[in-house]
């Protein structure tokens, strides 16, 4: 898989520049002015990780953010933004450095920080991890939300379900090539 850079309106594929996505990478990437918008064009999937920040307008997307963006179990919301706000797009986002990916090495520093600022028990943070870290574990973060976009495309095969890539060195949004 290779992330194309967009840098100038002909790096968009084709058929997403006359969409919300076009316009998405144009407020991002190339800092296009704002549109007013009544109702959201697009579903944005996303980690929860502070570092990224995506430049659009208000009332432009339905946001979704959790940890590796995994929207396993946002499919209500999903199925929400679809059904009564009426959206055809989506977009997940991967991006370099998640905390995500190997979860399973951060566990003592989850377990005291719970510990120290939550005020949790040993045991009880313990056991915290250990119920929830597989279900949040990323092994790659290019190929989970290639295979997260995959999975939703196959539920709402009538939405146009598409994974790209925040770059949080650049702060630019990429295509991926699968």
């Amino acid at each position: 898989m290779n992330l194309i850079k967009i840098l100038k309106e002909e790096d968009i594929p084709k058929k997403y520049v006359d969409t919300p996505i076009g316009e998405l990478i144009r407020y991002h990437n190339f800092n296009m002015p704002f549109k007013e918008y009544d109702t959201a064009q697009i579903l944005v999937g996303m980690c929860m990780d502070n570092r990224n920040q995506l430049n659009m307008p208000p009332n432009f997307a339905y946001i979704i953010r959790t940890g590796g963006g995994n929207l396993r179990y946002s499919e209500f919301k999903v199925s929400y933004a679809i059904a009564i706000g009426r959206i055809k797009y989506i977009v997940l986002f991967g991006h370099n450095n998640c905390g995500m990916v190997n979860l399973v090495s951060k566990r003592e520093d989850f377990v005291n920080g719970l510990c120290e600022l939550a005020g949790w028990t040993r045991e009880r943070a313990e056991e915290h991890f250990m119920n929830f870290a597989t279900m949040y574990e990323v092994d790659n973060e290019i190929d989970f939300v290639v295979n997260e976009s995959e999975r939703i495309n196959a539920k709402y095969p009538g939405i146009e379900v598409v994974p790209l890539f925040y770059n949080i060195d650049d702060n630019l949004i990429y295509f991926i090539q699968y």
